[in-house]
């Protein structure tokens, strides 16, 4: 299978060097270029790309908005923002925006290219260690959320057998699935095969979600 990516960033030399490093692997595909927010939202609803690099500043819309409205005009488009360290804070705002997960700008080829190929498949777009970190530093950041939003989170959590609970807290805590599977004494398939029910019964996208919810919950605290 060919990945599709449409790559949104307002300096044109960042998009080119994105597509030539794409354009060069076999299970790729640039399929188009987008300057500024409102041009990348236009171009992944007429082109249904796989992914989507998403910068955050660009003009018109920025990319967190843009990330919102991709995610709604194309449900089967991932999303990865594009960040820089002094912006954290908006890569946890595109996170819950529906984003699939992020990517440092000057991040190596290979890592781009393996997060690219894990978020096509569905899987884990960054390491949860990364998420992890991502998350202790924007501890001042993330909201407790209104009561009808507790209420809700609490509702969802309610639908989780025990093992399921367990499970999510160790994913809270940035373990990976072969970490999850010796610390809870399961099959490396077995985290897996619950990773899935949980993503469905709470209503998420992918691990990275799973993780925000987590925290969000207070099923996972940070020292």
């Amino acid at each position: 299978m060919t990945i599709r990516i449409l790559v949104a960033d307002d300096e044109a030399l960042l998009r080119m060097a994105f597509s030539t490093v794409l354009e060069a692997q076999s299970d790729m595909s640039p399929v188009g270029e987008a300057a500024d927010g409102v041009e990348a939202v236009r171009l992944a609803r007429e082109l249904r790309p796989d992914v989507v690099l998403m910068d955050v500043r660009m003009p018109d819309i920025d990319g967190i908005e843009a990330t919102r409205q991709v995610i709604r005009v194309s449900p089967g488009s991932r999303v990865l923002i594009l960040t820089t360290f002094d912006l954290d804070a908006y890569a946890f705002a595109g996170l819950r925006a529906g984003a699939s997960g992020f990517l440092l700008k000057n991040t190596r080829p290979e890592e781009l290219l393996t997060a690219i190929r894990s978020v096509a498949a569905g899987d884990a777009v960054v390491s949860p260690r990364i998420t992890r970190r991502l998350l202790e530093n924007l501890r001042p950041h993330i909201p407790d959320g209104s009561h009808a939003d507790r209420d809700e989170r609490l509702r969802r959590l309610r639908r989780l057998s025990i093992r399921e609970r367990e499970v999510l807290v160790q994913v809270g805590r940035g373990l990976t699935n072969a970490e999850i599977a010796a610390a809870l004494h399961l099959a490396e398939a077995t985290v897996k095969s619950h990773l899935g029910r949980i993503l469905q019964k709470l209503e998420l996208r992918d691990r990275v979600q799973a993780v925000i919810f987590a925290y969000e919950s207070r099923l996972v605290h940070l020292p």
